[in-house]
């Protein structure tokens, strides 16, 4: 019987066990600790190798709790609005609602499939002339492929409204050089055990804002208040990261660049490999866009055979795949939120779908997955 194929596994570099032997040897186990300290320089170095400096980072157990605590920083509260890319993960919204926020779903564009700019004018517009200027704007760099960040952030500027950017799928991507992860005011990472590395789970609040970051590490530690006992001033998290899990991620940066070669060539493979089948459809990068291509998704566009025709025979064949993210607008949790678009981000989610992209997924088992589509169409 073959192995199980699977969509995005971890993949360790080999140094990741001495960093966390170190941290045993030292019985430094806790949250925070040197680990945690290198590993926010680490990214801070990544994000801007120059001027590492100018970035903060604070290592977090995930990268919906960098979320979380942007939008605090924000000061986003209940009865506010934060515009929210539709077509995302649930990890993007869902700290909308923990702050009593309203979140404004804003629909995809083909060129990305991320947040459309025409909408998201269209949006602000609208809100600001019913009294509800939205406090903060999220947009997502879906599997890798960054957004429309200068027509984005261009907006933002011009309705003097904060830009929450969600690089949580794409560490290692860039536009012209500028790295996701460096374009919003504050920015938020993931290293899930899925992502293109992985701190087993974990994420960053990245800001250009020193005395952000420090708040954000402050309230991720229950905010507890200078003093022998605890005593608290504010309502705080345990948001830390730990410094066993920062080893983890040590070791990964070491071969992040790696990875995201590692993760193109699958891109690359699948899109020569499939090129006959006129029903599969990549998404091609911008001109001046680079995407890590965390994932390589497709669509399926074929009269007869359809997305989930694809999807159910990769299953039968021991090969994980899955369908686009289900946008946010679309949810039952989220079925009264405002949404603005034209239907973009739902009929993505219905022909595409996520293939095999792990960076150790191996020749033979990109050739049984290739093989499987070809057959669903012959």
């Amino acid at each position: 019987m073959q192995s199980k194929i699977w969509l995005s596994s971890p993949h360790m570099g080999g140094n990741e066990r001495k960093y966390v032997e170190d941290a045993f040897a030292a019985n430094w186990v806790a949250p925070l600790g040197p680990n945690v300290n290198g590993l926010e320089e680490d990214i801070a170095r990544y994000l801007l190798p120059e001027q590492a400096n100018q970035f903060h980072v604070a290592a977090l157990s995930s990268g919906t709790a960098a979320i979380h605590l942007g939008l605090i920083l924000l000061g986003v509260k209940a009865g506010d609005e934060v515009i929210c890319q539709s077509l995302t993960f649930s990890a993007s919204a869902n700290p909308i609602a923990y702050q009593g926020a309203t979140p404004i779903f804003i629909d995809s564009e083909l060129d990305t499939w991320n947040m459309s700019p025409e909408f998201l004018e269209k949006a602000i517009k609208d809100r600001i002339v019913k009294g509800k200027k939205p406090k903060a704007i999220i947009p997502v760099h879906l599997y890798g492929m960054p957004a429309k960040m200068n027509e984005i952030t261009s907006l933002a500027d011009q309705y003097e409204i904060p830009v929450l950017e969600d690089a949580a799928e794409a560490l290692g991507s860039h536009i012209n050089g500028k790295m996701c992860g460096t374009f919003g005011i504050i920015s938020a990472l993931s290293f899930n055990g899925n992502k293109i590395i992985t701190t087993s789970g974990g994420g960053a609040f990245v800001t250009p804002r020193k005395e952000w970051a420090e708040k954000a590490r402050f309230l991720s530690t229950q905010a507890r208040d200078p003093a022998p006992h605890y005593q608290h001033s504010h309502i705080g998290y345990n948001y830390r990261m730990s410094n066993i899990c920062a080893g983890i991620g040590r070791g990964q940066m070491e071969v992040l660049q790696q990875r995201v070669v590692q993760r193109r060539e699958n891109f690359d493979r699948y899109k020569k490999e499939l090129a006959a089948l006129e029903a599969i459809h990549f998404l091609d990068a911008p001109e001046g866009y680079y995407s890590n291509r965390w994932l390589t998704t497709v669509l399926v566009k074929d009269p007869v055979i359809t997305r989930e025709i694809v999807r159910l025979a990769l299953e039968n064949a021991g090969i994980e795949s899955r369908p686009l993210w289900k946008p946010m607008h679309c949810q039952p949790v989220f079925k009264d939120a405002p949404f603005y678009g034209d239907g973009t981000a739902k009929q993505l989610f219905e022909d595409g779908i996520c293939l095999p992209s792990g960076s150790n997924l191996t020749e033979e088992e990109r050739d049984r997955v290739v093989s499987c589509i070809k057959t669903v169409f012959s």
